[in-house]
């Protein structure tokens, strides 16, 4: 995992890596509520699995964003994992093979950019706005866990502004 502010000046394919060269720790991230964990190795399933029940996840489902698995959907779905949202639910993720970026929106409204790959974990806090693409691999294969039934529901900028788990996920993350 690395994670550095975003280059909003860069125009160029969202799937390259827009790098201002300003890096952010695990510690940053941790400030806006997003958690990260490096699960690998022989034991990495039962890691997780163990994470999971610390943490309250009962349901999972594999996704894989590819090409070769969404065919002609693939830059259709980009798009929409791409427009800035929100969820009213953690949001958490990982990585099983591949790789991607995951930006998210820090306390000054700047992007980050967490670039993840296999063995990455990433839990995003309800009410963050982010957004998700592949990186120019065009492939990546990841575990979403789910504390209830699994569901996908993106509520996209600006209609959540002012919605209830946005303005609860503000409140922990004053400095």
């Amino acid at each position: 995992m690395r994670a550095y502010v975003y280059d909003t000046k860069d125009t160029s394919d969202k799937r390259e890596a827009h790098d201002t060269g300003i890096n952010k720790t695990v510690e940053d991230l941790k400030h806006i509520g997003v958690l990260y964990w490096h699960i690998g190795g022989p034991t990495a399933m039962d890691d997780l699995n163990a994470l999971a029940k610390e943490r309250d996840y009962k349901n999972r489902d594999e996704i894989c964003v590819s090409p070769a698995t969404m065919g002609d959907a693939y830059e259709e779905k980009l798009k929409i994992f791409f427009a800035e949202h929100l969820h009213e639910d953690e949001e958490i993720r990982y990585v099983v093979d591949g790789t991607g970026y995951f930006d998210v929106r820090d306390q000054d409204d700047v992007w980050i950019r967490i670039q993840v790959e296999k063995n990455d974990m990433l839990v995003l806090p309800a009410g963050i706005y982010h957004r998700f693409t592949a990186d120019t691999n065009n492939y990546i294969k990841a575990i979403r866990l789910f504390k209830d039934e699994p569901k996908w529901v993106a509520i996209n900028r600006p209609d959540a502004d002012d919605n209830k788990h946005r303005n609860e996920y503000l409140q922990t993350i004053k400095a």
